[in-house]
């Protein structure tokens, strides 16, 4: 079955706008876009990213512009692609070429989780 491409894409402040990131998750195929305006990637609370994660489902992909417009921080990338993986979803950055359907990508973004553990542990330390 192929898999349904939903966009979530992010401005920081109301005076942005979203039109490039829109164009370019348009461009990649995505059938469905969930923006938020005006709201930092700090916040905890993001509506129009909390009502993405709401509407996906088993095999489907959330493609984001770049990985900063889904996360906050690398270790909240990392939970994210977690929550993501539970819920049977990839997540592809347009920018970064990164997608976690493919093994190479996969791989890469365990080096990086592996990375964020070893250096959360030295800070423990």
């Amino acid at each position: 079955m192929p898999t349904n491409l939903i966009g979530y894409a992010r401005v920081s402040t109301q005076d942005q706008d979203a039109s490039l990131q829109v164009q370019a998750l348009e461009a990649a195929g995505c059938s469905k876009i969930f923006i938020d305006h005006g709201v930092s990637g700090a916040l905890a609370k993001r509506p129009g990213f909390d009502e993405c994660l709401a509407y996906l489902r088993p095999g489907d992909t959330l493609v984001v512009a770049s990985l900063s417009r889904a996360g906050r921080s690398l270790k909240n990338l990392i939970e994210l692609v977690g929550q993501l993986d539970e819920m049977g979803v990839h997540l592809r950055s347009l920018t970064e070429s990164m997608d976690t359907s493919t093994a190479s990508s996969r791989l890469i973004f365990n080096l990086f989780a592996t990375w964020q553990v070893c250096k959360d542990r030295v800070e423990v330390a």
